[in-house]
């Protein structure tokens, strides 16, 4: 019964319209309290869940791609990688995927990528007489292919589940 009160409380805060993230909060403590537990272990689970000082690399990776974004940096790895592939057939493609490497090498976070790269060259690529759908396309998967070159928030994620980050050192403060 507390899993049919879980799922259908939070069926119905998504559907007037609640964030998902007050819906998945609100149905959990519901479902705590109609089985009985204390809501203090319920809350100790989640600050012991977010509690993981690791996770604190991915903010800081999709703030750098807006920063390289704002920089200048995102726009000379365009630059760059049209100088190096740029003059082959298909070549804009080919320099989107080749920018998105670059840019996932550095900042890790394929959101960062997209936001970046996409505003730069899927214009471009309109101009240049590629579909829309095309370059989205290409982008959105270059960009996510970009991911899994190091250093990745995906594979920070991964070592965090491997147990492989709990066994670094805390901050010194």
């Amino acid at each position: 019964m507390g899993l049919a009160l879980l799922l259908g409380l939070f069926a119905v805060c998504v559907a007037i319209g609640t964030p998902v993230a007050f819906a998945l909060g609100i149905s959990a403590i519901a479902a705590f309290w109609f089985e009985g537990l204390p809501l203090v272990v319920g809350f100790q689970r989640i600050i012991s869940g977010i509690n993981v000082f690791s996770l604190m690399a991915i903010p800081f990776f999709i703030f750098a791609g807006e920063l390289m974004f704002h920089g200048g940096i995102a726009m000379r790895l365009v630059r760059f990688a049209s100088a190096a592939v740029g003059a082959v057939r298909g070549g804009l493609g080919i320099v989107n995927v080749f920018s998105s490497m670059l840019f996932g090498g550095i900042s890790g976070s394929a959101v960062a990528d997209i936001s970046a790269l996409g505003s730069i060259l899927v214009p471009v690529m309109k101009e240049k007489g590629y579909d829309a759908d095309y370059a989205v396309n290409v982008n959105v998967t270059s960009s996510i292919a970009g991911i899994v070159i190091p250093p990745s928030h995906n594979m920070i994620i991964f070592a965090i589940a491997a147990g492989g980050a709990s066994r670094c050192a805390p901050p010194p403060w």
